[in-house]
C-alpha cells in the first residue's frame, strides 16, 4: 500500500508560514520580561524606601539635644596618686595601678661614696660574678638564686685607710622570693665561722625584715684582726646586703647601724 503524500499548502513568494500558536515563545517571553521588570521595580522602591527612612532618622538624630547620660552611683570621684608598694603588692597590681620605685634604675638606689673615699665603685653585678664572689660553691650558689633574682647591684669604697665598704641590692621576682633569701642568709649568722650570736635589731627595722651583727675578729698568724659587721635588710623584693670590713682597727655597732639606715632611706 502507498504512503499517502500530504502537499504542503502552497503560499506566495517571500509569504512566511504562520507561526503555530502553540510553539510560539514570544508571549511567555514577554510576560517573563514584565514579571521581570516588576519584581525590579518592587524591590528598587523597597531599598530606596529603607534609605530614606534611614537618612530622615539620622537627620531627625542630627537635630535633637544628646540624652545626658545616667549619674554615676558613685559621684565626685577623686584620682587617686600612685601608692607606694609595700607587703600586700603583688606583681599584678604594681602593673595594674602603681608605679613601684623599684623599677626605676637600681643601680642608682646604690648609696654614694662620701667625699674623701677611694677605690670606689658602682653598678649592676652578673649573677655569675656574684656566686663566684660570695658562695663557697659558685655552682650551687648560682643554681639557688638563678630563677629567682631579677639583678643586683653593687657598691664599694674605701673609707681611710682600713675601712672597706660593700653594698648590695638584690631585687628578686617577687617579695616571697625576697624573704626567703634573707631569711636563709640570715639562718646561719650565728655559726662560729659567720657571726657567731643572734645580732641585734635595727632602729625602726619590724621585726623580721632585717638584722645586723658584729662579727668575732678573724685572727691570722702575722696578720692584724679582721673585723666585719654586716646588715641584711629587705624591703619589698628588694634584699639590702651591707658589710663592713677593717684590717686593723675596729667596727662598731653605730658604724654598722648608720650605715644600713642610710642605705634604706635611698629606697
Amino acid at each position: 500500500m502507498e504512503h499517502e503524500h500530504t502537499i504542503p499548502e502552497q503560499r506566495k513568494e517571500g509569504e512566511l508560514a504562520a507561526p503555530d500558536p502553540v510553539a510560539d515563545p514570544a508571549p511567555a517571553l514577554a510576560r517573563r520580561r514584565r514579571r521581570g521588570r516588576t519584581t525590579l521595580l518592587i524591590a528598587g522602591a523597597a531599598v530606596l524606601g529603607v534609605l530614606a527612612g534611614t537618612i530622615t532618622g539620622y537627620t531627625v538624630q542630627y537635630h535633637r539635644a544628646p540624652t545626658p547620660l545616667q549619674p554615676l552611683a558613685q559621684q565626685n570621684v577623686a584620682v587617686q596618686p600612685p601608692v607606694a608598694a609595700n607587703e600586700a603588692t603583688t606583681r599584678r597590681s604594681v602593673n595594674a595601678n602603681r608605679w613601684d620605685k623599684a623599677e626605676e634604675d637600681l643601680a642608682k638606689k646604690l648609696l654614694e661614696a662620701p667625699s674623701g673615699a677611694k677605690d670606689g665603685y658602682s653598678g649592676y653585678e652578673s649573677l655569675d660574678t656574684f656566686a663566684a664572689d660570695y658562695y663557697e660553691s659558685p655552682d650551687r650558689g648560682f643554681d639557688s638564686i638563678a630563677q629567682d633574682v631579677r639583678r643586683i647591684a653593687t657598691a664599694g669604697w674605701r673609707q681611710g685607710e682600713h675601712d672597706f665598704i660593700e653594698i648590695r641590692l638584690l631585687q628578686f621576682q617577687d617579695q616571697h622570693s625576697a624573704q626567703k633569701y634573707q631569711d636563709g642568709q640570715s639562718s646561719y649568722q650565728d655559726e662560729e665561722k659567720r657571726a657567731g650570736n643572734d645580732g641585734f635589731a635595727l632602729p625602726g627595722v619590724p621585726d623580721g625584715y632585717g638584722r645586723a651583727w658584729l662579727y668575732k675578729p678573724k685572727t691570722k698568724a702575722g696578720y692584724h684582726p679582721l673585723r666585719q659587721a654586716r646588715a641584711i635588710l629587705r624591703r619589698g623584693d628588694i634584699v639590702m646586703d651591707v658589710e663592713i670590713t677593717n684590717n686593723r682597727g675596729d667596727v662598731s655597732q653605730g658604724e654598722i647601724t648608720d650605715l644600713a639606715k642610710r642605705q634604706m632611706e635611698r629606697l
